[in-house]
């Protein structure tokens, strides 16, 4: 969330930011501030108050010491706790308003992202290799079909629509990909693997800034006396494993944290009927090797610079030309500071697919997790924290079969996936 000292001392700026995002967002800061201010004025008089109280209650000492009757000043006292307790329950109304406000406000924009109102004004940043040369390139549901990797119809039959069956050298495959990028980025890009639970608390959920707004999206359970879900199917690795230091108070010399889980990932795509809904394009559930960093705030945009290529380096190692694009102001997602997305070329859909979103999120998640670091001079500071996907199955998988397919309809497997998969082709 964001820190409330910032919006009290520049609150044009802040909306401005908040402005650049599109959107109503910004018009909730002068409700913060009101919230603030109310607040702020009655712990000010509660102060005042219990000063009265303590002068008071003095006096009553004083009387009954001269054996003096003191029901009219007690009865003062009891005025004022009347008071205070009133001034307690507004201070704690407008606590409670101004967190759930600041809650549902997005992050800022950093000052060097691209404006823009949506997804047009994404410049591109970088470019690697080649689109290869396919007379006519299949479909990745074409090719899987004929070698038998996947089929839709058995996980309709067992779960709904918006799910896959791996089956064979499909499964194969699925699993030679994900011990490749674990040990990419364990082995070599010197991140910690974390096997990490599939399940998440609510509070992780916030933490991270899944809730409150994207709650249509996810599979909850266990309905609170509230009604609310407390517990969720992790829609990403970013959720446990960023939590890992919720509530934490780090050192210094502890950053920077690098980690790396795979998980499936759950997503009810609430909204997203008819986008992208071809095959494994976009699924309900699906596996992904998540990259997180916590790091010292000085080395925020450095860092985002670094994961990026992290994620690159796994397309590079496969030999899969891509693209990466920044994302403009109106295109970010609600919680990142600054996003590249790694864009992968996928000839049988004549499009490039998003397999990768590296996000800086400055100090955002870090304060709603409590997550800090006691600096060298004995200060505690929030993190700053990054993620990115290293990165998502279902479309790095089809971009594979699309460029790698070949004109006797086998699929030539990267050199660098051979020790995994064991095999040079599908055939």
């Amino acid at each position: 969330m964001l820190d409330i000292r910032e919006i009290r001392e520049n609150p044009a700026d802040i909306r401005a930011r908040l402005k650049a995002r599109g959107g109503a967002h910004w018009n909730l800061i002068d409700d913060v501030l009101a919230c603030d201010e109310t607040r702020r004025k009655a712990e000010t008089e509660k102060q005042a108050l219990q000063s009265e109280r303590k002068q008071t209650s003095k006096q009553i000492g004083i009387l009954k010491s001269k054996g003096e009757d003191t029901s009219a000043i007690e009865a003062e006292v009891r005025g004022i706790n009347d008071k205070i307790t009133a001034l307690d329950a507004e201070a704690d109304a407008a606590t409670q308003r101004q967190h759930e406000l600041l809650m549902n406000i997005p992050n800022l924009p950093h000052p060097d992202c691209p404006p823009g109102e949506n997804e047009s004004a994404n410049p591109v940043v970088r470019v690697w290799g080649e689109k290869p040369e396919i007379a006519e390139p299949k479909d990745h549901l074409v090719l899987a079909e004929a070698h038998g990797l996947i089929s839709l119809e058995d996980a309709t039959r067992i779960a709904g629509s918006g799910f896959a069956v791996f089956r064979g050298k499909g499964a194969r495959l699925e699993r030679a990909l994900i011990a490749f990028l674990l040990d990419l980025q364990s082995g070599v890009n010197g991140y910690e693997e974390v096997n990490v639970p599939h399940v998440v608390k609510r509070e992780c959920m916030e933490g991270t800034g899944q809730l409150p707004k994207f709650e249509d999206d996810m599979y909850g359970t266990d309905a609170g006396e509230d009604g609310r879900n407390q517990l969720f199917l992790a829609p990403t690795a970013e959720v446990p494993v960023t939590n890992l230091y919720r509530d934490t108070l780090l050192t210094e010399s502890d950053l920077p944290k690098k980690l790396v889980a795979y998980t499936p990932c759950f997503r009810r795509e609430a909204g997203s009927a008819g986008r992208d809904n071809r095959g494994i394009i976009r699924m309900h559930q699906f596996d992904k090797v998540e990259l997180v960093q916590l790091v010292h705030p000085d080395h925020g945009l450095r860092t985002l610079e670094e994961l990026t290529a992290h994620a690159q380096s796994a397309l590079e190692k496969l030999g899969l030309h891509y693209r990466t694009i920044e994302l403009c102001t109106g295109d970010l997602g609600a919680n990142s500071a600054k996003t590249y997305d790694i864009e992968v070329w996928a000839p049988g859909q004549g499009k490039y697919l998003e397999v990768s979103s590296c996000s800086w999120f400055g100090d955002y998640q870090a304060r709603r997790m409590k997550l800090r670091f006691k600096d060298v001079e004995g200060k505690n500071r929030f993190c700053h924290t990054l993620n990115g996907s290293g990165t998502a199955l279902p479309r790095l998988y089809v971009a594979l079969l699309e460029q790698c397919q070949q004109p006797d309809g086998s699929i030539r497997i990267p050199e660098a996936l051979v020790p995994y998969f064991g095999f040079h082709e599908i055939r």
